[in-house]
């Protein structure tokens, strides 16, 4: 047990954003389970597992979340039903793994971040402005990444719409109609069970969308987020220590780079990777010349 959990450990501290996310929304799955399965061998009653559940999701009762407001961000993490998470950690890892090979990782974490955010906003808005609502207000709450994984899934088909997947049955698809036919099944699915869920959904959609547009105009509004998590990051780091960073190719070079130099390998880097960008998106991935291919599976390994 001991070698499996430094494995468990090696493999979070070592992967990807990716990586971590799915690690954390499974293990968070795993804990709940088993204080399910706790409560249920000591007999606990129905609202005492319940209360359990509740005390992370977010509700839409406004004098709720102003005594749960960690609930805003707890509950994308949060998942009961096993084909909840199955297929949110599914379209997670698929698209995720896209973004990846274009963007880097922390702005993969702030958009999941952003995203989960923006979907309980729009629930909670949704729920206390339509009358429709009304009657279950005080008793809705809303858990699930499905949120944070639409706003990851419309992000990266905004940025590379024309790129393609192949999927069983269909052969090669573009990522712009998938994302399309996600959103219109939310749109049109609000009347139907689990309307929250859907307005949340959509509200994610809709900050991977800005997110995006806001990135094609220059302006990064992950950087404040990133700032601060990186400002967090560093009370874990002992001030004082002999730690000393350097940049390297992966493996390609022995040598630790400037950081002049390191800055220009990737301000050249980044140039190219627009160039190729532009070109799929005016004339698709398989307009690429195999050289082109090659040197953007380069760039994407090194971010």
């Amino acid at each position: 047990m001991n070698n499996i959990s430094e494995e468990i450990k090696q493999v979070f501290s070592q992967g990807s954003i990716l990586t971590r996310l799915l690690f954390i929304n499974v293990l968070v799955w795993i804990g709940i389970k088993i204080i399910m399965l706790i409560l249920f061998l000591f007999n606990a009653d129905i609202g005492t597992a319940t209360s359990v559940i509740r005390w992370f999701s977010v509700p839409a009762s406004l004098t709720s979340l102003l005594f749960k407001p960690w609930t805003l961000i707890s509950y994308m993490f949060l998942h009961e039903d096993f084909w909840h998470i199955f297929f949110n950690m599914l379209w997670l890892y698929w698209f995720g793994k896209i973004f990846l090979e274009y963007l880097d990782g922390k702005k993969m974490l702030v958009v999941y971040l952003l995203g989960g955010i923006m979907g309980a906003s729009l629930y909670i808005i949704s729920f206390n402005l339509f009358p429709v609502f009304s009657a279950i207000k005080d008793v809705s709450f809303a858990l699930g990444a499905s949120a944070s994984v639409l706003a990851i899934t419309i992000a990266i088909s905004t940025y590379i719409p024309n790129y393609s997947i192949h999927l069983m049955f269909l052969g090669p698809v573009r990522i712009k109609y998938i994302a399309l036919f996600a959103v219109v099944q939310d749109l049109l699915s609000i009347q139907n069970e689990n309307a929250g869920g859907h307005i949340a959904h959509l509200g994610g959609a809709l900050m991977g969308y800005y997110f995006i547009v806001q990135l094609k105009k220059g302006n990064d509004i992950s950087k404040p987020l990133i700032g601060l998590l990186n400002t967090i990051q560093g009370y874990f780091v002992k001030e004082g220590s002999n730690l000393k960073v350097s940049h390297s190719n992966r493996g390609y070079s022995t040598r630790s780079k400037s950081d002049e130099e390191f800055n220009y390998e990737k301000k050249q880097r980044q140039k190219q990777m627009d160039e190729i960008l532009d070109k799929i998106s005016k004339s698709g991935y398989e307009s690429l010349s195999k050289e082109e291919k090659d040197l953007l599976f380069k760039i994407s390994n090194k971010k």
